[in-house]
């Protein structure tokens, strides 16, 4: 385990919690305002969601991360489930498999300032996002 990552196993809805708290935390040690550590919190809280709704389990993993003359956060979420048939339309806003509003990966993306994104089908999903200090 890398120095400083933070690694949350999420298998339900109470993990889901501690991941959003654990990342707030973080986000408040290295420096975020309380609105960027809440949009990270928010953005935490939707990945953990969707392992939790498509895949049952997975992790989410949490890194300070340093630049040549900044300061952020990285969030891994990964899973074994289902995979993403379509990632271009899975990140299209109000396009959901679930049922749901379908703001998750759109609104990660649009709260975070990086977001990259892999997916087989069958195999698995894992979405790196990233938020600078400003």
């Amino acid at each position: 385990m890398a120095v400083g990552e933070i690694r949350v196993e999420i298998n339900s809805d109470q993990d889901i919690v501690i991941a959003r708290q654990k990342g707030r935390i973080l986000a408040s040690e290295l420096g975020f305002s309380s609105g960027d550590a809440t949009l990270i919190a928010t953005a935490i809280s939707e990945l953990a969601r969707n392992i939790v709704s498509y895949a049952r389990k997975g992790e989410i993993k949490l890194k300070g991360i340093h630049g040549s003359s900044r300061i952020g956060i990285l969030v891994v979420a990964s899973d074994d489930g289902p995979g993403i048939i379509d990632i271009r339309q899975a990140l299209r806003d109000g396009f959901s498999t679930s049922g749901s509003l379908g703001l998750g990966l759109p609104g990660v993306r649009r709260l975070m300032d990086e977001f990259e994104i892999n997916s087989q089908p069958g195999k698995g999903t894992m979405v790196a996002v990233r938020k600078w200090r400003q």
